[in-house]
């Protein structure tokens, strides 16, 4: 709740935590805790909970309240806390944003509705309505075409940006360059714009990007950390180095289905008691955990670096 009124201070490298499981399949509050914490003394710049890599819609509106809080609690203001609370049902996406503001959150990141493939006007209409319903809580939204088939346009993020002082930015999670641009273009430079790809999150930062949520700081946080204070310190250079050196981590991430690798890493490394992950997904295959390995042999040097 810190940084609520001031949106603009939500930059950096913002780690979408996963939600992790016990062997038995519950949500592991105290797991989350664990890697929160991992998450805080490695330099990460802000926490996200609940997007994809948070497995949101394998779990009920109660479980992802309830993990929400446990997140805030332990982030104690020390960082800004964006948890992602939207869902395919506008009601339930009302309840956790509500839920979220109650918690402390600084701001929510409400993902397109999945499934229903919106068009744009329906799209202004339900983000309008999360932001008309949420005066004081600044709405960010998640555009990732890969899992919802929907795209938001530029034009659409425009009009969302001019009619609601709280609608604040978007986490574009596409590959199509072009888009951050027009995105940009469309609204100016004080729209917060993070890249949800991984390869893209440097590139992002050249044309007035706010940073990046993206899954591989799970795995090696310092890291993407750093990555950012670098270019913000003008040390190209540096930056890029550290982007090259992340490419076997952030291909380990999509070995089979995020977060499923991520886990099973996380696991390993004792940093979760269990590499769960719930249905549709499954644990890597013996096949994907060598490919793991050979990509961890690879990267796995900063996985250690905090």
């Amino acid at each position: 709740m810190k940084f609520r009124s001031d949106p603009s201070a939500i930059r950096g490298s913002i780690a979408p935590v996963i939600t992790p499981f016990t062997a038995e399949g519950a949500v592991d509050h105290r797991s989350l805790r664990e890697l929160i914490r991992f998450q805080l003394e490695a330099g990460s710049h802000g926490i996200s909970l609940g997007g994809s890599t948070g497995e949101p819609s394998a779990q009920s509106v109660a479980e992802r309240i309830a993990a929400l809080r446990v997140a805030s609690e332990e982030i104690a203001d020390r960082v800004p806390f964006v948890p992602g609370t939207g869902s395919h049902k506008l009601d339930e996406t009302l309840e956790l944003t509500a839920a979220a503001k109650e918690a402390g959150a600084d701001a929510a990141l409400v993902i397109t509705p999945y499934y229903a493939r919106p068009t744009q006007e329906a799209l202004y209409q339900w983000y309008a309505t999360v932001a008309r319903e949420n005066p004081d809580l600044p709405v960010i939204a998640y555009n990732v075409p890969s899992r919802t088939a929907v795209d938001i346009a530029p034009e659409t993020v425009k009009r969302l940006f001019t009619d609601f002082d709280n609608f604040v930015g978007v986490k574009e999670t596409t590959k199509d360059f072009e888009h951050f641009s027009r995105v940009l273009h469309a609204c100016g430079r004080s729209l917060l714009v993070w890249s949800g790809i991984e390869l893209l999150c440097l590139p992002l930062l050249a044309l007035g990007g706010a940073g990046f949520v993206s899954a591989v700081t799970n795995l090696a946080p310092g890291a993407v950390a750093r990555m950012y204070e670098l270019w913000q310190a003008g040390d190209l250079v540096g930056a890029g180095e550290l982007h090259y050196r992340l490419h076997p981590l952030v291909d380990l991430l999509f070995v089979e289905t995020n977060p499923a690798p991520v886990k099973w890493v996380l696991a390993q490394q004792g940093r979760i008691a269990s590499d769960f992950v719930r249905a549709p997904l499954v644990r890597p295959t013996e096949a994907g955990v060598a490919r793991i390995r050979t990509l961890l042999a690879e990267g796995g040097e900063l996985t250690a670096q905090i």
